[in-house]
């Protein structure tokens, strides 16, 4: 046939580009199709923007949160662990523990003139604890080494050093639920301690409600003598920190218990990773009605190019092949709006922090409060995998969109287009 001379691909992809690079007779058209990819575009955009910040917010939130609580911990079975010197040293062979550090957890109150707030106490050995937290590294003011044991000295986070309205060397009184016998009654055990750091971790509920104190001083005030409430460690891999705790669970044996990282926040982080789901869904809603637009430009299309189909079909084409030329049209229209949706939110994805911070300086206002919200920050993490993902949903939800015109175009007779031409 004529068609193929000079021509180096197949023949309905030849037509179609030809079709798509044709000007229309209907400019009306031409909007449409216009309209389509600028759907798609918005649509996979908006969805490798939205999932990157919830990426963003996942990793913040998890390494804030690692940044305090530790990969795993191990217990007594009555929340005393005796014998914690014996179970670290076992613990330190273990080639996957990184560090372990012994702690005493109680919560209580802290008063300072009229000033009063909860708190979790911390008891920490200050050179252990170095190997499982980072909150060193977050200090304000002073330093964890100036716990001391038998100094009452004592670490509070920043936003609860700002609520008691304290500052570095003020004295602040403790109070725990531990009661003691006077000739007065029942009374709480009171202790004054001294200020002598400030650390902020970025996250609210640490910041606001975490204190920590030596823990020889927390174990005079919890009267727990030589046993502390658990071991923290630090493993070599965060990731497979249950498979790691359950099988240091069965070497020490059944006296002990084993919690890791997930467990301690499963709520937390099994109700982030349901909303990315939802919103992923939701969001390739807009994707997938944005491709309908592609139905309507291809049956306009089709009835635009009535008489030329029928032409083509005097000289040989089969209606296979006209259903595939109209494909190649729509998938055409898919791949520009997915492509251009990619790179869009790719580079709305690497800098929505800057653009966030702009917006809130330009009209003087935060969108995400600290007293409300754990970040302050719109953290972004664009992941390869979600992109991909994205793009194949939004070019797999095109392609299907062209199926019911281009089968339309192919069962047109050529007798009939050509009656009145």
């Amino acid at each position: 046939m004529w068609f193929n001379r000079r021509m180096f691909k197949p023949l309905p992809l030849y037509i179609g580009l030809r079709y798509t690079r044709a000007k229309r007779r209907t400019h009306f058209i031409s909007f449409i199709s216009v309209i389509s990819i600028a759907g798609i575009l918005l649509g996979v955009a908006a969805l490798i923007t939205v999932l990157s910040v919830m990426n963003g917010f996942e990793k913040e939130l998890r390494d804030r949160i690692l940044g305090m609580a530790s990969h795993a911990q191990v217990s007594g079975l009555e929340g005393v662990l005796p014998n914690w010197r014996s179970v670290k040293k076992e613990l330190e062979s273990d080639p996957r523990v990184l560090g372990s550090a012994p702690q005493i957890d109680f919560e209580g109150m802290i008063n300072v003139g009229d000033q009063v707030s909860g708190a979790i106490f911390h008891g920490v050995l200050p050179e252990a604890e170095a190997e499982v937290s980072d909150v060193g590294e977050h200090m304000v003011a002073g330093s964890m080494e100036s716990l001391v044991d038998g100094s009452y000295h004592i670490v509070l986070g920043k936003e609860l050093a700002q609520m008691l309205g304290v500052s570095m060397g003020q004295k602040v009184t403790v109070i725990t639920p531990q009661a003691q016998v006077t000739p007065a009654g029942f009374l709480p055990r009171l202790r004054r301690f001294t200020v002598t750091g400030v650390f902020s971790v970025g996250m609210f509920e640490y910041d606001r409600g975490s204190a920590f104190i030596s823990l020889g001083d927390a174990a005079r005030l919890t009267r727990k003598g030589d046993n502390v409430s658990g071991l923290r460690l630090r493993l070599e891999n965060i990731y497979d920190a249950p498979r790691i705790a359950r099988e240091i669970n069965n070497d020490l044996g059944a006296l002990y218990w084993v919690s890791d990282w997930t467990q301690q926040h499963q709520n937390f982080f099994k109700a982030i990773k349901t909303e990315r789901m939802v919103m992923f869904v939701i969001l390739s809603l807009i994707v997938v009605v944005a491709a309908f637009n592609i139905v309507s430009t291809l049956v306009m299309l089709v009835n635009d190019k009535r008489s030329d189909i029928a032409i083509l079909r005097t000289l040989g084409l089969t209606p296979r092949q006209v259903m595939l030329v109209f494909i190649v049209q729509g998938t055409l229209i898919g791949l520009i709006g997915a492509s251009l949706g990619v790179v869009i939110g790719s580079l709305l994805a690497e800098n929505v922090t800057s653009i966030v911070h702009a917006i809130e300086n330009l009209f003087h206002v935060q969108f995400l409060s600290a007293d409300v919200y754990y970040i302050t920050d719109v953290p972004s993490d664009l992941r390869l995998a979600d992109v991909v993902k994205i793009a194949l949903v939004a070019f797999a939800a095109a392609m299907l969109m062209t199926i019911y015109p281009a089968w339309q175009a192919s069962r047109t007779q050529p007798a009939e287009a050509l009656r009145y031409e």
